[in-house]
């Protein structure tokens, strides 16, 4: 196992994290911001009020993106494990 060999699996790791996680983080973001205009602008300080609106557009995300996530894993799972045969030489 070569140098290159770790740095371009820990990219291809972290790249793979991002997509996963990326569009909930955006989404929950994106939620959040418009939850927080929305209270300053009828200065309503209810601090319960963010969670239920992210808790509910990042589940439905989820729920969207959940069949592409799992195949994408998969597939980083079993180029990983092919792998291992040319790694032990």
């Amino acid at each position: 196992m070569t140098p290159e060999y770790v740095v371009k699996l820990g990219q291809d790791t972290l790249v793979l994290v991002l997509y996963i996680a990326g569009p909930m983080l955006i989404v929950a973001l994106v939620v959040g911001l418009a939850v927080s205009i929305f209270q300053a602008v009828t200065q309503i300080h209810e601090m319960t009020l963010i969670f239920i609106p992210k808790i509910l557009a990042v589940a439905a995300v989820l729920s969207l993106m959940l069949p592409w996530s799992i195949r994408r894993i998969v597939d980083f799972t079993i180029g990983l494990l092919s792998s291992i045969p040319t790694l032990v030489n």
